[in-house]
């Protein structure tokens, strides 16, 4: 089957007094219908690869690819009307903290449907923003409509931002650590319902992350990036047999809760991995 997404030999650099840095060296990957989990420290490039997908990386970086292709459509020859027309409606992507990510002086309503409107259901909006906060598993979506992002707590601020990318029905979907300042209660919650969502609507997911655990566990495949390379690739049940020193260090250095651990493990890091 062709895959829904083509990403080869990415590259994104920002300019320093040194030159231009690469902070993406060389990303390939293919996506189809599934969920795809990108891990790896700060730093190692998961959301400027993410940014790079929706055309997003800043006005001061670079981005370049041999292929960027979205379901037919080459993203690196896109024109503005082309991007318009994929962004919001057939990709979306969910940042990491909706305290940022929202318009503080817009409610939540507004900014549901103007995302509707924006890609040409003007009479439906309300009900398609109204179902899709029912979707998200919030109680009382006319109450939210009406609120101010500060009005919300965190883990609802995030499901109104996960509502917000979804209501356009999108093929494919970023999360950018969707519930990484998440108390563990309401992150099981969220990661139910973007389940729930990929599972019935047949979308694609690349879900960015640092905790290798939920990866394993909520994704089907994953990359482990390290200084913006991808140095290894593997099913996410598999994730306890990775061979790459770099993925092995970071599954040494997961806290446990039996057993004593001291010295506290510590990652050892090799130039190599740099090459």
């Amino acid at each position: 089957m062709k895959p829904l997404l083509s990403v080869e030999n990415l590259r994104i650099a920002f300019p320093s007094r040194q030159g231009p840095v690469e902070v993406v060296r060389g990303v390939s990957f293919n996506l189809g219908r599934e969920r795809l989990g990108i891990v790896g420290e700060s730093g190692s490039g998961k959301s400027q690869t993410g940014r790079a997908l929706l055309g997003l990386t800043p006005v001061s970086g670079t981005a370049t690819a041999d292929r960027l292709e979205f379901d037919g459509v080459d993203l690196r020859n896109a024109t503005a009307k082309q991007w318009r027309s994929l962004r919001g409606a057939r990709m979306s992507m969910v940042m990491q903290d909706p305290k940022f990510s929202l318009n503080p002086v817009m409610t939540i309503g507004k900014q549901l449907m103007e995302a509707v409107k924006l890609h040409g259901g003007k009479s439906e909006a309300r009900d398609k923003s109204l179902a899709m906060l029912e979707a998200v598993q919030i109680r009382d979506p006319d109450r939210v409509m009406a609120a101010y992002p500060h009005e919300l707590s965190g883990g609802m601020g995030q499901r109104a931002m996960i509502a917000m990318m979804l209501v356009t029905e999108p093929d494919l979907l970023i999360a950018d650590e969707p519930t990484s300042a998440l108390d563990v209660t309401v992150q099981i919650e969220v990661l139910r319902i973007l389940d729930n969502l990929v599972t019935q609507r047949g979308m694609s997911l690349i879900f960015i992350s640092h905790d290798l655990k939920l990866v394993s566990t909520f994704c089907d495949r994953v990359l482990v990036m390290y200084a913006g390379r991808v140095v290894e690739e593997l099913d996410a049940s598999r994730m306890s047999e990775a061979s790459h020193p770099y993925t092995r260090g970071l599954l040494n250095c997961l806290p446990t809760i039996t057993g004593d651990s001291r010295p506290l493990p510590v990652l050892a890091r090799d130039d190599a991995w740099l090459e």
